[in-house]
């Protein structure tokens, strides 16, 4: 990510003399930092989310963050006398964001030094600062969307679910149907287009050519007869996950060529990928086209040439700027059964249920 586009994802707090006036081992009583309750709700608001690392008793910490009425906005919070960057490194891992779309913010010279020279992409802040974060290009995220301003309520439900799978015993697909996933897939409309964005702008991970679009791209491609942009939705028992991915294939020629396909990192482990892989194929295959796929290996997407190698892609040919991948359509694996698949697709509802039941 370059520094232009750089943005912020999590806050990670300190808490005495920090979010707090006070050192609560030492005072007892500490109060909230002026203003601090309106930027924690407005962070929220913008889709950032929250943790902290303090070196505390944990139980009087969290008993005085409820006590304030903000412990539900800190996710997987590190409170115990361990490092701070030991702290932010578990933070890191459990939100399975990059290091260097974290803030961390902290009164100690020593403390923003520690972090940073143990994981320098993580952006430090001092206490001094907090007053003008809100107004920092870093903590304003181009859009705004209704799954930005769920997005801790997506995390919570996420981590119930890791709890959950931790301790489930039994066979990996018997907890994936034990979850009732349903999928959603249809065209993109106006209203999806500042998700897309989002997406493609803050997906690193599950992301087959890092490509980008404007807003402006994205709404000629939704118009044009050459283009299909498709959104994916998901929901399990636990709650919603919001639109999680995007496929944008270029049907111009007599091949379909996937351009891009990207999923969020939260459905990672899910099966998704290889679910609408083989939903796609069997489109091509009811068109009669020949279906490929663009990719563009970087150090952190390995997961998606897995997907797509799983799925059957195999390289053909090798390009200057990327690797297009050709499927050649002889092995599309039925829908699980433990999966349900809702399609606005006009192309599927006429042969709808020939996947599923094969």
């Amino acid at each position: 990510m370059s520094d232009k586009n750089k943005k912020i994802k999590c806050v990670v707090w300190d808490l005495d003399n920090t979010l707090w006036d006070g050192v609560l081992i030492e005072d007892g009583e500490v109060t909230l930092k002026d203003n601090i309750l309106n930027i924690i709700e407005q962070l929220d608001h913008r889709g950032i989310l929250q943790s902290i690392s303090s070196k505390n008793n944990y139980e009087d910490a969290m008993t005085k963050l409820e006590e304030f009425g903000i412990k539900e906005y800190f996710l997987y919070p590190q409170i115990s006398w361990s490092s701070k960057s030991q702290a932010v490194k578990e933070i890191i891992s459990c939100l399975n964001i990059g290091a260097n779309t974290i803030a961390f913010i902290d009164d100690q010279n020593f403390e923003r030094d520690e972090v940073k020279n143990s994981i320098p992409e993580v952006s430090c802040f001092s206490a001094d600062e907090i007053g003008d974060i809100l107004d920092n290009e870093l903590f304003i995220p181009d859009f705004i969307t209704k799954d930005s301003m769920r997005r801790r309520e997506m995390y919570i439900a996420d981590y119930h679910r890791k709890k959950v799978e931790e301790t489930y015993q039994g066979p990996q697909e018997d907890f994936l149907a034990s979850l009732n996933m349903n999928i959603s897939i249809r065209n993109a409309r106006d209203e999806d287009l500042d998700r897309v964005v989002e997406l493609t702008e803050r997906t690193n991970q599950l992301n087959t050519t890092g490509y980008t679009y404007s807003y402006e791209e994205l709404k000629l491609m939704q118009d044009s007869d050459i283009h299909k942009l498709l959104i994916i939705g998901l929901d399990d028992k636990y709650g919603t996950y919001g639109k999680i991915g995007i496929i944008l294939i270029d049907t111009s020629n007599e091949q379909w060529v996937l351009e891009l396909f990207i999923m969020s990192c939260r459905v990672m482990s899910r099966g998704i990928g290889t679910i609408l892989l083989n939903y796609i194929m069997d489109m091509a295959q009811t068109a009669d086209k020949e279906l490929y796929a663009k990719f563009i290996p970087t150090n952190k997407n390995k997961m998606m040439q897995l997907t797509y190698n799983l799925a059957g892609f195999k390289v053909f040919e090798k390009r200057d700027d990327y690797i297009l991948m050709k499927n050649d359509l002889t092995r599309i694996q039925k829908i699980p059964e433990y999966v349900t698949l809702v399609s606005e697709l006009h192309e599927y509802e006429e042969d709808g249920s020939r996947r599923i039941y094969g």
